[in-house]
């Protein structure tokens, strides 16, 4: 059976696609250069699924992505109280590279804005770190975040320096508040450095999975960092994340999230799924025009918003068994609880794993209370599949938590009140 959720990626970045509004950030040469038809996406399970669809190993800069990762090691290196001394946790309303500080203080607002996010550079490490320790472990977290080793891409890296007279600015104003104790120049060099580190959508996908799984890299099993380092960083990426969007984007999207200027943004639900998107056309925020779209789609087709709460219970797939032998034999996938995009997720890969031998499949509905409207449809997908694979599907639906079920093109299944109505007669 074909995989189902890099085709439904496919089919969303199709969707979005002829979308050619926006362009490349213009202020950075290097990224303005860069291929404004790149399109990618992928999300990354907990216990370490990827999907993938498009251009998700076609490298890129992490830019303002690096900003929650960052903001993670100083809160672990340093403890909470110095780094909340230094950065603050307000929205700013403003955009990522405005001077918002607080009135008196000199305190950057947050750490996703630039001024906040140089002050949260020069933090990661142990006290009088040296400028390249700091560096090196920064590219050694994020890397940690990636499970796999990062590396800094020179020539965006030159390129960002030779333009970085607002960051500049923004650093010697904070020196003159002593929110950075050392030279103004060195910490915008580590800080664009930082934003310099060569990603892939896959990887973010990944980095967004380890903040999604308290903070253990669902791949390489690493405790990157502990959970409530996690649990302030998402707060303040579902607050903070899309700069002066941040509003709109908490009540219509709702899933913590962070962008960067060279096209990437990726999203985290805790506990569920990491998700990014790649498309370096840029609107007025800063933001990726055809990620943003995506973003949306993705929400509200598996509800993913955070308000959304998803229903409590026990594994999806109470059983996967064969019943009968033979020509006669019978696969059940016995399915339980409530079931949304993350549930629907184990029953296809339970279809997939088992790769079903036998002629005839049944997909048990009898223990679910609640299906969602993304699960419902990759619940007929599944079946449909199998009947194009040759297999004949019943769907055991006493309670007709799927009504009007139909797979779509090429699919049929045989609803059943109960497996014994599609199990073997014994001889």
């Amino acid at each position: 059976m074909r995989p189902i959720i890099p085709d439904y990626l496919a089919e969303a970045l199709g969707d979005v696609e002829p979308d050619a509004s926006g362009e490349p950030a213009a202020y950075i040469p290097e990224l303005a250069a860069a291929d404004p038809e790149r399109l990618a996406a992928a999300f990354a399970t907990v216990d370490g699924r990827v999907y993938g669809a498009g251009d998700v190993d076609v490298p890129f800069t992490i830019q303002s992505i690096s900003k929650p990762f960052v903001y993670a090691l100083a809160l672990a290196d340093r403890g909470f109280d110095p780094v909340l001394a230094r950065v603050g946790v307000e929205p700013s309303g403003e955009a990522f590279n405005e001077i918002s500080l607080e009135s008196g203080s000199g305190r950057p607002l947050n750490p996703m804005i630039n001024a906040g996010a140089i002050t949260v550079h020069s933090l990661v490490g142990p006290e009088r770190c040296a400028p390249a320790d700091r560096v090196e472990r920064v590219i050694r977290g994020l890397s940690a975040f990636a499970g796999r080793q990062l590396t800094v891409d020179r020539q965006v890296y030159a390129s960002e320096m030779a333009t970085a007279h607002r960051n500049l600015a923004i650093a010697h104003m904070l020196r003159s508040h002593d929110m950075l104790t050392e030279d103004a120049r060195t910490v915008v060099e580590g800080y664009t450095e930082q934003c310099s580190v060569l990603v892939t959508t896959r990887d973010l996908a990944l980095m967004a999975a380890t903040l999604a799984n308290r903070g253990v890299n669902p791949l390489s099993g690493e405790t990157v960092v502990s959970e409530t380092v996690v649990r302030q960083v998402l707060s303040v990426m579902f607050s903070c994340g899309m700069y002066d969007a941040a509003g709109d984007w908490a009540t219509q999207v709702g899933i913590p999230a962070k962008s960067g200027v060279a096209g990437g943004l990726i999203g985290t639900l805790p506990g569920r799924i990491g998700i990014a998107t790649f498309s370096p056309r840029l609107d007025r925020h800063g933001n990726s025009v055809r990620g943003v779209s995506l973003f949306e789609r993705f929400s509200s087709d598996m509800g993913l918003h955070v308000m959304d709460v998803p229903s409590a219970g026990q594994a999806v797939v109470r059983s996967n068994h064969v019943l009968g032998s033979g020509t006669d034999a019978l696969r059940v996938l016995e399915l339980q609880g409530g079931i949304d995009f993350a549930g629907a997720e184990r029953v296809v890969r339970a279809a997939l794993e088992t790769a079903p031998p036998e002629a005839r499949v049944a997909v048990d509905l009898t223990r679910v209370h609640a299906i969602d409207d993304v699960a419902r449809r990759m619940v007929l997908e599944v079946a449909r599949r199998l009947t194009l694979d040759g297999q004949e599907v019943y769907l055991v639906d006493p309670e007709t938590m799927l009504p009007d079920p139909d797979p779509g093109e090429g699919g049929r299944v045989t609803v059943v009140r109960t497996v014994e109505e599609a199990a073997p007669t014994p001889s």
